[in-house]
């Protein structure tokens, strides 16, 4: 039997920002909420949390209401605090004890914690989340991810209803952040409770998230499956704020309906595009490219399947965890590029170098605004 639905839509305000949001989150799975700082993210988890209060609109956990303004509701406002929402809440921070232990804390939000079923539910906590042997120790002797697993154990000690994540992996590094995301997903359904992560990573929200609201300025300005919203976003404001890194104005010169592409121009520079209807030619448009769709090469590759080569010069190499990133400027046009350390290194490439970037027609998107 399914868990019932947990969502709803609210505004609040906090000093001179207003957000409004709408939200679902299924149970057994992770709702990302994506953005910029200062987007609104954290405010959204406090709100659903109960730690802010909305003006408007009506809050779902588990089919409970637990906030309905007047507009919402036949008898009135209804107001529940936070201690009743059954919300688990994990942030950066940890806010673990440091005066108790791993056990303490994972058992801390237990009614009659000594007795014997909240020690199975400490005990299948520990043994889920890989914290065996570590019971007895304090705080300050655990590793960053131990603590971020010994956090999450308490927030889904007291089996929450809905579980919020504000940025739980952010201080961690990127192998860490990996090994304790994919037991985050394991965890999350196979206890079926819905989550909802806010990140500003786009790799995070790739990895985790079964939906991805992008959130700026208060706002929802796009929605849906991770790889469709983040991967080939269909807006140039939203291409910017999930960090496309290549962002080319360029002008439609030919259509190819037989292929299924057209060709879009900029200056003596051409590259061919999936076919989009409505663009004629000579249309202005932006077309999307992702650094890491792009192969460098020390030359054109013959009898490659794509469809785009460009010749370049390195203008500069930068370090891009967990690789690198070279801009390659061709003949005005800068492209950036993700590489492998190992490529960099058998490569050799440095600045002034010359290499070729190849990529294939369906790698570009069209950008509107």
């Amino acid at each position: 039997m399914s868990r019932p639905a947990t969502g709803g839509h609210f505004t609040v305000s906090a000093g001179d920002f207003r957000l409004e949001l709408s939200f679902a989150a299924p149970a057994g799975s992770i709702l990302v909420l994506f953005g910029p700082s200062g987007a609104g993210k954290t405010t959204a988890l406090r709100t659903i949390a109960g730690l802010a209060r909305p003006e408007s609109g009506r809050i779902e956990i588990a089919g409970r209401t637990v906030f309905a303004g007047n507009e919402s509701s036949d008898s009135g406002p209804t107001w529940l605090p936070p201690h009743r929402r059954r919300v688990g809440y994990v942030t950066q921070q940890n806010h673990l004890f440091p005066h108790l232990t791993v056990w303490q804390n994972v058992s801390y939000g237990l009614e009659r914690r000594r007795r014997e079923p909240a020690r199975r539910r400490v005990a299948e906590l520990i043994e889920r989340l890989r914290l065996d042997g570590l019971e007895e120790r304090r705080v300050w002797q655990l590793s960053g991810g131990q603590q971020q697993r010994t956090a999450l154990a308490r927030a889904l000690a007291p089996s929450p209803d809905l579980l919020l994540l504000d940025e739980p992996f952010a201080s961690l590094d990127m192998e860490l952040r990996r090994e304790l995301g994919a037991e985050l997903r394991d965890t999350i359904a196979q206890l079926d409770v819905p989550a909802i992560l806010v990140t500003h990573s786009r790799e995070e929200a790739l990895a985790l998230g079964d939906r991805v609201q992008i959130i700026d300025a208060g706002r929802t300005v796009a929605e849906g499956p991770p790889l469709a919203v983040l991967e080939q976003p269909g807006q140039g404001r939203v291409a910017r704020l999930v960090g496309v890194e290549n962002l080319l104005d360029m002008r439609v010169s030919a259509r190819r309906p037989q292929d299924g592409t057209m060709v879009c121009a900029a200056g003596e520079r051409t590259l061919e595009t999936p076919l989009a209807d409505g663009c004629a030619v000579g249309d202005a448009v932006t077309v999307g490219i992702r650094a890491s769709d792009i192969i460098l090469a020390s030359g054109p590759l013959p009898q490659s399947s794509a469809r785009n080569t460009w010749a370049g010069v390195v203008a500069g190499v930068e370090l891009r965890p967990p690789g690198y990133e070279v801009a390659l400027d061709c003949e005005g046009t800068l492209l950036r590029c993700h590489i492998t350390g190992t490529s960099l290194e058998a490569m050799g490439i440095e600045a002034g170098q010359p290499l070729w970037a190849i990529f294939k027609a369906s790698s570009c998107f069209l950008l509107s605004e």
